[in-house]
This record gives structure tokens, C-alpha cells and sequence, in this order.
């Protein structure tokens, strides 16, 4: 059996694999893009988009699956949480967001403690709830449920689906999109919703196994929120401007920032783990 410095150093491999491969899918669509310049109808662009969107969505779910290496969850379990938060996105998420409150429409040019404000009540507290709920009031209580990391395992899976929601739904409702900038802006989305998602998980694996104050959920979920709101205030701002360009860049840099939160937070759940079943 390996032991634990031989698995932690396999997981960071895989982690930076994962990491590589993305960009790499990035780079590969731009290249793509500029060498064969096609030309797409407006139904091509659109099922075009669609499927870069699942690129990023299969790559960050086996990202946070491989974490997971003190007893692998059922496969089946997770897909069912990454297709349940595919139908919370599409069924409640964005008819509340994109819908009644109608947030595209007037966020991006309210002023700046409006757009933070907005992002935080509306989309932030919106999404990390229904990721929240998605796992609090289904896997929560099945036994595979047996370990704080699951909670983070979980709740990512839930967020994928989500983010694939979201991906599609923008590329739908832009009528397709710029195949370089829609790359990158499905790589951010994906692993932005997982991150904020993580957070909550974290702090719901935490409540399952330790004696938590009765704030300590809903501190989970703010924290969250939060980020979520900060992450749609940055997005808006980097893409506006003469720099789209390296706005775009920027934005994946961005992205690199929230790989290396989630998985210091995946790392504190493992040796939390790890000390309690005694490094086996």
C-alpha cells in the first residue's frame, strides 16, 4: 500500500495534469481558431459552443473526483449530483436569476456597490444555496456520505452540472460564441462554480462530522456568496474594454487563483481526514 507522502504527491500530479490539460484545451481552440478561421452558421456556432462547453465540465469533475482518494465515492452517485445540479440550474437558477429579477439586464451597468450588492443577494445566495440544498437534502444522509471531504465532493458535483448550465445557456442565449473568449469563459465558469461550491462543501462536511455552532452553515453560504459576487464583478469588469484580449487572459489567470483555493481547502479536508482514520 502507498503510503501518504507516494499518494499525496499521485493527486498533485493529477491535479496539475488536470490543470495543464485545460489550458492546453484553450490554447488548442485559439490555435484552431486562427489557423482554420471557419465559418459557422449561426445553429453550428451554437452546437459548437455547446460542446466546448462540456470540455471543462468532464476535466474539473474528474479534477475534484481524483482528490478523493481515501475511499472513492460511487461514480453513479456522483453523476447523479452533477445532473442534479444541472436541473436545479435550468429548473430554478436561471429563471430566478436571468428571469424574475432579470439580472443581465441592469447588474453590469449599475454602480459598483449595486453590482457587489446584486451579485451577493441575488446571484451568490441563489446558487451556493441550491448547491447547498442539492446535497444537504439528498447524499447528506446516505451513508457514502462518511467523510468531511465528501462534502466537497459532493457539492462540486453539483456545481458542475450547474456550470454546464450556465455555459450552454450563455452560448444559447449569445446566439454562439467567439471560439478563443468562449473557451476561456467556460474553463473560468466551470471552475469558478466548483470553487465557490467547495467552499460550501467544506463547511457542510465539516457540520456533518464535528459539533458546529448553529452559525456556522450560514457562515459557509455567506462566505461563498460572497466570492460568487466578487468572481461576477471581476468577470464584468474584465471583459468590458479596448484590452478584451488580454482581459480574456487576465480572466484565466483568474482562474488559476481559485485552483489553488479549492484546492488548499481539498488539501485541509484530506489531512482532516487522513488524521482521523489514522493515515491509512
Amino acid at each position: 500500500m502507498r503510503g501518504p507522502w507516494q499518494q499525496r504527491s499521485s493527486v498533485w500530479q493529477a491535479d496539475i495534469a488536470s490543470i495543464v490539460l485545460l489550458i492546453f484545451f484553450v490554447l488548442a481552440i485559439f490555435g484552431l481558431d486562427a489557423w482554420l478561421q471557419p465559418q459557422f452558421t449561426p445553429t453550428t456556432l451554437v452546437l459548437t459552443g455547446i460542446i466546448m462547453a462540456l470540455v471543462p465540465a468532464i476535466v474539473w469533475l474528474a479534477f475534484f473526483y481524483r482528490r478523493d482518494r481515501l475511499e472513492p465515492e460511487p461514480k453513479h452517485l456522483v453523476l447523479q449530483m452533477v445532473i442534479l445540479g444541472g436541473l436545479l440550474a435550468s429548473a430554478v437558477g436561471v429563471p430566478l436569476v436571468d428571469g424574475l429579477f432579470a439580472v443581465p439586464a441592469w447588474l453590469s451597468s449599475s454602480p459598483a456597490w449595486a453590482q457587489l450588492l446584486g451579485g451577493f443577494l441575488i446571484v451568490g445566495m441563489t446558487q451556493e444555496f441550491l448547491k447547498y440544498a442539492a446535497v444537504r437534502f439528498t447524499v447528506y444522509q446516505s451513508a457514502e456520505f462518511d467523510e468531511s471531504i465528501d462534502g466537497i465532493i459532493y457539492t462540486t458535483a453539483v456545481a458542475i452540472g450547474f456550470a454546464l448550465v450556465l455555459n450552454i445557456n450563455f452560448v444559447v442565449s449569445s446566439g454562439g460564441v467567439d471560439l478563443g473568449s468562449g473557451a476561456i469563459r467556460m474553463v473560468l465558469t466551470t471552475l469558478a462554480q466548483a470553487s465557490f461550491a467547495g467552499v460550501v462543501g467544506y463547511f457542510l462536511g465539516r457540520q456533518k462530522f464535528e459539533k458546529r455552532p448553529f452559525w456556522w452553515m450560514p457562515l459557509g453560504l455567506t462566505i461563498a456568496a460572497a466570492l460568487n459576487s466578487l468572481f461576477v464583478f471581476l468577470r464584468g469588469n474584465l471583459s468590458q474594454g479596448s484590452l478584451g484580449a488580454v482581459n480574456n487572459w487576465v480572466g484565466l489567470a483568474l482562474a488559476a487563483v481559485l485552483a489553488g483555493a479549492i484546492t488548499w481547502l481539498l488539501s485541509r479536508s484530506i489531512q482532516h481526514d487522513l488524521a482521523v482514520h489514522g493515515g491509512d
